[in-house]
């Protein structure tokens, strides 16, 4: 057969609906059904991630820190007994009014508000990309790559900013503890800081951060995805009511309790001005075991139960409102 009559067939062929031409742009999961140009997703999801994030960030902290300040005192308390200088949640709420007035259960606030907003715009940015890169052909995310994601997540935010925040806070407020305070501002005892232990005093603590961001975030973000998906049912389309978000936040932010306070309360030691007592990590959680017992590796988890799932409840209930938003108005 010639030249000639092969390019006959070809192009019988092509009037008949035989052949097709190759299409040299693949198919993408959101040229689907609706078309490319209505639904491809946003080349700024990470950047509305951090935008969102980071107003979040602030909003929340104002809401719930009083909640975080107690928490903080209870793992704090290293005495036992009759030494102990909190007796529970109600007085070392009762004792610090009493002390420092009202607005001593702030004592810090500057320090995390500071530190809240580009913690959180790290967070969900991070994990608008991560999530961005791991969803399948139909834009879901299994289940490893939901904890993945949250991990990835977490990882970010304690190196970026919670670490230098967290151990701050927990320096300002243990100093709060002592008989004559040093710090008289954010500056002040940030400069007091690093004059003392250096750079690397504001990084005190950095694995047990990064365990307990990373923890925190798959636990968190693998629970909400999770629930999300069972309440649309496989409709990727469907609305979930804002009140229904918060619920499955303070669900979410309980399992994130209950998997990782012994982290944190190991995190917390280590973040304090008594730091220098303690090896490493791992010589912090054998000291409390040995010296106080397994019980003490869930101090303050009442105060930062309640703290945690209203903190993650507004959160994502604040987030989604935002991306809604972003998503209208900012294609």
């Amino acid at each position: 057969m010639d030249i000639a009559s092969l390019l006959e067939q070809a192009t019988v062929a092509t009037k008949e609906g035989s052949l097709k031409p190759r299409n040299a742009f693949p198919e993408r999961p959101w040229m689907r059904n609706s078309g490319a140009a209505a639904a491809a997703p946003s080349g700024n999801i990470g950047l509305k991630g951090i935008i969102a994030g980071g107003i979040t960030g602030g909003i929340e902290i104002c809401i719930t820190f009083p909640t975080e300040y107690v928490k903080t005192q209870l793992q704090l308390d290293g005495k036992t007994g009759a030494d102990k200088q909190y007796k529970g949640i109600l007085d070392c709420v009762n004792k610090t009014v009493k002390n420092h007035g009202f607005f001593g259960l702030y004592r810090g606030l500057s320090v995390l508000l500071y530190g809240s907003i580009p913690k959180s715009a790290v967070r969900f940015g991070s994990f608008e990309t991560v999530k961005k890169q791991l969803v399948d052909a139909d834009g879901k995310l299994n289940a490893q790559n939901r904890l993945l994601a949250g991990l990835c997540a977490g990882a970010c935010e304690a190196v970026l900013a919670v670490t230098p925040m967290e151990t701050v806070k927990v320096k300002f407020i243990n100093d709060q503890r002592s008989a004559n305070p040093r710090f008289r501002g954010f500056v002040h005892g940030v400069g007091i800081i690093i004059k003392e232990n250096g750079f690397r005093g504001v990084y005190q603590g950095v694995v047990p951060t990064i365990m307990k961001q990373g923890s925190n975030q798959a636990i968190r973000f693998f629970v909400m995805e999770s629930a999300k998906e069972w309440y649309k049912g496989g409709d990727n389309n469907k609305h979930v009511p804002k009140l229904v978000v918060g619920a499955f936040g303070a669900i979410a932010g309980a399992a994130s309790v209950y998997g990782n306070t012994p982290i944190d309360v190991v995190k917390t030691r280590m973040q304090g001005l008594e730091a220098s007592k303690y090896k490493n990590s791992w010589d912090c959680a054998v000291q409390i075991w040995k010296n106080e017992g397994p019980r003490a590796f869930y101090k303050g988890t009442v105060p930062r139960l309640g703290r945690v799932c209203l903190d993650v409840a507004i959160t994502f209930m604040i987030y989604d409102s935002f991306m809604e938003m972003f998503n209208k108005f900012w294609p």
